[in-house]
């Protein structure tokens, strides 16, 4: 799945199985979504809220520009995860200094997209609040959310889940006619499944009929029940689900009747398993997803031996009471329905066994983390693609680490607690959820329970790094500095990575003959040590120390050395030290070599998906293109690195970025466009408290200086206030559209709307004397790439062939409201204020005749 949003189609999973009934049901909620902006699916559990949700939002996705997106929250216990996991999902990443709740909005302000949340019951309060924030700041969002209560938001439309449509008690139907009823075709759609042959017959379908209306028409009670047709016939299983009903009649009376009919299914399909299967099912509870490897290493004791378990799970997928949660590279992944997994988890409460399976949950999860560090960081093998599925394999288990930290925290075990951290720090780091990672340090460093000083120290240095992320220098200084003295109190290796966070905390408070001493001892320490990983990244930093003191020719030969150093260990290491050649190369004027480097970093910066870093390289890319009058190409680099950074809220690479616009607009000879960007980039900076460099100052004086003289000193004026009151999106998208010359450039020509989404990362790659890049998979006419999605191009020419909004939507079968919302994101993103304009801009591209 691509986290690059807007460019793809979503990420709605697979349907596992046939979709049964709720024809009438998803018509009416496609038509409700034309209007409202808020639908909450709302029922109890196993009524088919998700499945239905999935399937209204595949219906729907090619109606939508920047497609169908599913945030499942269901594994999430905490409220501040869920505008993360939004974010995660759509691949936006926290911004230091800002609410990542902020940043989404920002983000997604001008998106033409369908966001389904499932499984909100349990953080309502916490989905609420983003909702209601969503859909104020970003209009061409809709929400699906599925919930057992409504989230309670302004504009919101609550719509019942109802059960599956059901034959009456005395109706007499053939059999065929019984099939028209969805819940007597779902049971035997999925009885059939299970027993090869069985179909709805004369002699079976009253029964058949029967059982659907003991079991309320609830969908998972219903396939619990065509479960057991394997080995009973429908009456059996009719007559034994009866006599569970009668048994839960006593039981809470406050509960809904359908909560009360589902527990019934449950409980009933529980008992009969065998005491194994019960006890691997109560077992499983404790994961958020696993693979074989996982439950056996977990679920395994004396009373299931670890060469059971692949049966013991095979028929519980055979009852339907585990689910296939597709593959990671070959290896098949399990879960429990919601519904399923809180049963199972009350169930193991009540064992006794629930202290044992949690304490083997959290320490197999010990295991794979450290594991995955000790493998990632060794010299040789394995090979970087293996490392990279390890990265990917920390992300998938992600929920699985949250629950291991917790019931550390629950036992006060800061030194098991502080090894987790320690292990899941670069996934922390890589995926940009640098907040979390501080706050499980922060915690654990809290307690008052011993640890040793190598597990404290080396949790602070890595707290000191989590810190840089966030910009936080004096408390990346103070936790460094903590760390180094118990480094040299206890005579334990590490001194090294603590010097190299206060080299840059020097380097950065404008010390850099401080810096430099600091970095020097990080590399003697690190050889001391014998740590080729340290000592790389510590001759990395002490280069980029050098080449700020302009030790140009120092800086080269430590460069060198840092990658020889760490060259054999493949991945994010060499990417940063490569980047840094690169941007010496860029100091020294030697454009091939930056652009090699600044190539390769970027290569291994995809592969792991580090989008700020990838759009760092992209940059220089760009910069070197501009260097070279390669202005296409600068262009297409500058685009895909500015909309990365847009799309992860890094602000300062945004306003860089801005920067770089600016003078591609001065090689472009479009000085309004230029003097209005370089003022946008510089207010940027200033609300970030972050001055520029002097060749930047210097650049944007002459800029202006320039500009005052062709336009006048008052038109350049009136272009710095505009240019000052652009926001981050604004002044993007005047960016983006700037780079083609024509309106973007025009003195007052400020354009709110939001440009598209980075392209895809074989995408956005033009180099110098290379055709430029796609955006939306789209390149037309003069071999400009454009701003529109595929979908737009199309609704351009149908523009341009003079269709309305009511003949486009017949054309393309979707709603005129649907055409009505593409025809005005096409107006937005190109600047134009009338069709006349579309259609003359689509015939200069032929796009009418393509439609």
């Amino acid at each position: 799945m691509t986290t690059e949003i807007l460019l793809s189609a979503g990420n709605l999973p697979a349907e596992p199985n046939s979709f049964v009934g709720r024809e009438r049901d998803l018509a009416e909620l496609a038509l409700l979504l034309t209007d409202v902006r808020a639908l909450t699916l709302c029922g109890p559990g196993g009524i088919g809220k998700t499945r239905l949700a999935v399937r209204l939002g595949a219906g729907l996705a090619p109606d939508f520009p920047d497609g169908a997106w599913l945030a499942e929250l269901a594994d999430l216990r905490d409220p501040d995860l869920v505008a993360r996991r939004v974010a995660t999902t759509l691949g936006i990443r926290e911004e230091p200094g800002r609410s990542l709740t902020e940043t989404l909005s920002d983000a997604l302000r001008s998106r033409d997209l369908l966001l389904i949340l499932d499984t909100c019951e349990h953080l309502v309060e916490a989905c609420a609040l983003l909702v209601q924030r969503l859909l104020a700041g970003c209009r061409g969002i809709r929400v699906v959310a599925t919930s057992r209560e409504p989230l309670r938001v302004r504009g919101e439309t609550v719509w019942r889940v109802p059960p599956l449509e059901l034959p009456a008690a005395l109706e007499q139907l053939s059999p065929q006619e019984m099939l028209g009823h969805e819940a007597v075709r779902l049971f035997t759609d999925r009885a059939a499944a299970v027993r090869p042959g069985f179909a709805l017959t004369a002699e079976n379908a009253q029964s058949v009929a029967r059982l659907c209306r003991m079991l309320d028409g609830i969908p998972l009670a219903i396939e619990l029940a065509a479960a057991r047709i394997r080995a009973l016939s429908v009456d059996q299983v009719a007559d034994r689900l009866g006599d569970r009903f009668q048994l839960l009649a006593s039981g809470d009376r406050t509960a809904p009747m359908r909560q009360q009919t589902l527990r019934a299914a449950v409980d009933w399909s529980y008992e009969l398993l065998t005491g194994p299967e019960q006890a691997l099912l109560r077992r499983l509870s404790v994961f958020s997803g696993c693979n074989l490897e996982m439950a056996e290493q977990v679920c395994a004791d004396k009373q299931i031996r670890a060469d059971d378990v692949l049966d013991l799970l095979a028929a519980l997928i055979d009852k339907s009471l585990v689910s296939l949660d597709g593959e990671l590279a070959g290896d098949t992944r399990y879960r429990l329905l919601d519904t399923i997994g809180e049963y199972a988890a009350d169930r193991l409460a009540t064992s006794g066994e629930q202290p044992a399976v949690r304490a083997a949950h959290r320490d197999y999860l010990l295991r794979l983390g450290e594991g995955i560090v000790a493998q990632a960081f060794l010299r040789g093998d394995p090979p970087w693609a293996d490392r990279v599925a390890m990265y990917h394999r920390m992300d998938i288990e992600r929920p699985n680490f949250r629950h291991a930290l917790s019931e550390c925290l629950s036992r006060e075990d800061a030194e098991l607690g502080l090894r987790l951290c320690l292990a899941l720090h670069s996934a922390w780091v890589a995926s940009g959820d640098v907040t979390e990672g501080i706050a499980w340090f922060d915690r654990f460093l809290a307690l008052a329970a011993p640890t040793s000083s190598d597990i404290r120290a080396r949790a602070l240095v890595h707290r000191a790094e989590l810190a840089l992320e966030q910009q936080d220098y004096p408390t990346a200084g103070e936790r460094a500095r903590a760390s180094l003295d118990l480094f040299q109190s206890a005579a334990e290796p590490g001194e090294a990575s603590a010097l190299r966070i206060l080299s840059l905390v020097e380097l950065q408070a404008g010390h850099a003959d401080e810096a430099l001493d600091s970095v020097n001892a990080a590399v003697e320490a690190a050889r001391k040590a014998g740590d080729c990983w340290q000592e790389g990244l510590a001759l990395a930093r002490k280069a980029s120390v050098l080449a700020r003191l302009t030790r140009l020719g120092d800086a080269q030969q430590t460069f060198e050395a840092a990658l020889e150093t760490l060259r054999d260990n493949n991945g994010w290491g060499v990417a940063q030290t490569l980047y840094g050649f690169g941007a010496l190369a860029r100091q020294r004027g030697d454009n091939a070599a930056a652009l090699a480097h600044f190539r390769s970093a970027l290569a291994l910066y995809r592969q792991i998906d580090a989008r700020p870093e990838m759009a760092r390289c992209l940059a220089g890319i760009g910069w070197v293109a501009l260097s070279q009058l390669e202005l296409e190409a600068a262009a297409a680099s500058l685009s895909e690195s500015i909309q990365l950074s847009l799309a992860t809220g890094q602000r300062l690479s945004i306003a860089r970025g801005i920067e770089a616009f600016a003078a591609l607009a001065v090689l472009r000879d479009d000085l309004a466009a230029a003097a209005k960007l370089a003022s946008a980039g510089s207010a940027l900076r200033s609300a970030l408290g972050q001055a520029a460099s002097p060749g930047a100052l210097r650049r944007a004086g002459s800029l202006l200086e320039a500009a005052r003289r062709r336009l006048g000193a008052a038109a350049v004026a009136a272009l710095v206030v505009e240019g000052e009151q652009l926001t981050a999106h604004e002044a993007v998208a005047f960016a983006l559209r700037s780079r083609r010359g024509g309106p973007g450039g025009a003195p007052g020509a400020t354009d709110e709307s939001t440009p598209s989404a980075p392209a895809t990362p074989s995408a956005g790659n033009a180099q110098p004397g290379q055709a430029p890049a796609r955006h939306g998979d789209a390149l037309v006419g003069d071999g400009m790439p454009t701003v529109l999605t595929v979908r737009e191009l199309e609704i351009a020419g149908l523009v341009a062939r003079g269709l309305s909004n009511r003949g486009i939507a017949a054309e393309l079968t979707i709603s005129p409201a649907t055409a009505a919302r593409h025809v005005a994101n096409i107006f937005g993103k190109l600047g134009f204020s009338s069709r006349a304009q579309v259609a003359a801009w689509a015939a200069e591209r032929e796009l009418g005749n393509r439609a």
